[in-house]
């Protein structure tokens, strides 16, 4: 069946995009779904537990994000922002700017009197590749003069930057978080590891993708920006033993489950890897790796609902957003969660 972008809509009240994030992060809403029963059940994130056993691999992205909303202005003195999206080498990132209008190639925009860029060259999706000049080290610069990079749907300012990290973040490099684990406390992955789960950690640098709406009517028409991901030959062996002893693969976030669905061969046997992915996961995909989920709420007609929707059925997704909408949870990146059995 050939889908359109408008079968994966759902009409949500603007008063349900979650402003802020829960807190502690434990005690945002948990809505379970049973995919063999079509059983939902409305817990607290915390009660996670109970849908987890001894043997069970819980995968973590531990991307980082980076502080890469950038306020610059031109010579003239016409303001611009820079978003980064993907470290290219040493200086050069490819980014997205607005408007795009004050932003042909040589120009440069000035972001600090310690960092400026020029714009080297533009894609053909309209991204622009630039060059960075500064006289220091670019990280803690970036740490200096850089921001979060909040969805344009939150319109509060974070008084608490580390809210928008996981509690598990290590390696710099994305635009975005991976905002399913954003629910996680230290005191409930060590509740999760003494219970016997294991728990094995992938990455993924969330970049345009997540910006990026899908305008396509047709879905298969639709091209997803690449991404780079790794998977170690530690996660790999681990993984693979999990699924020769048929334990649960449990995938939190969607970027977690494109990364091992982009490591694992059409067995399900999981190569450890690195490099990047445009992988677009939507129904009918056949998983290879991942056995349940925990992901947040996502935009109506967006590649994220057409994932979860590939794991549950087109249709039983709708009916279980439509039921979270009924019964008042809070949606996107500081909203509540959803686990998949």
């Amino acid at each position: 069946m050939q889908y359109k972008k408008s079968d994966f809509y759902y009409d949500l009240p603007e008063e349900l995009i979650a402003q802020t994030p829960a807190e502690p992060r434990d005690s945002s809403r948990l809505l379970v779904y049973d995919r063999k029963t079509g059983k939902i059940e409305h817990r607290i994130f915390r009660d996670v537990t109970d849908y987890l056993k001894a043997g069970d691999v819980l995968v973590l992205n531990d991307t980082k994000v980076l502080p890469a909303r950038l306020f610059a202005h031109t010579e003239s003195g016409g303001a611009v922002e820079v978003l980064l999206l993907k470290r290219l080498n040493i200086d050069e990132w490819e980014v997205l700017v607005k408007p795009g209008r004050k932003c042909g190639v040589g120009r440069e925009l000035i972001i600090s009197e310690e960092l400026s860029c020029t714009v080297t060259s533009i894609t053909e999706s309209g991204e622009r590749r630039v060059k960075f000049s500064y006289d220091g080290v670019f990280e803690d610069i970036l740490a200096r003069v850089g921001n979060m990079p909040l969805p344009p749907y939150i319109k509060k300012k974070l008084q608490d930057s580390s809210r928008y990290q996981t509690v598990y973040a290590r390696a710099d490099g994305s635009a975005a978080a991976p905002t399913a684990g954003l629910h996680f406390t230290p005191g409930l992955l060590k509740k999760i590891e003494d219970m016997g789960v294991e728990i094995v950690k992938v990455l993924l640098h969330v970049g345009l993708g997540t910006f990026r709406p899908v305008k396509e009517e047709i879905i298969t028409d639709h091209k997803m920006h690449s991404e780079y991901f790794e998977v170690t030959q530690e996660a790999a062996e681990r993984l693979n033993a999990a699924k020769r002893g048929g334990r649960r693969i449990i995938a939190v976030g969607t970027t977690s489950v494109r990364t091992l669905e982009s490591a694992a061969d059409e067995n399900g046997i999981v190569r450890p890897c690195k490099g990047e992915t445009d992988i677009f996961i939507y129904p009918p995909y056949k998983f290879r790796c991942v056995d349940a989920l925990i992901t947040n709420f996502h935009l109506p007609e967006s590649t994220l609902i057409m994932l979860v929707a590939a794991l549950t059925g087109r249709e039983e997704i709708l009916s279980v957003y439509n039921t979270a909408v009924g019964e008042g949870y809070r949606f996107f990146s500081f909203g509540d969660a959803m686990m998949v059995l």
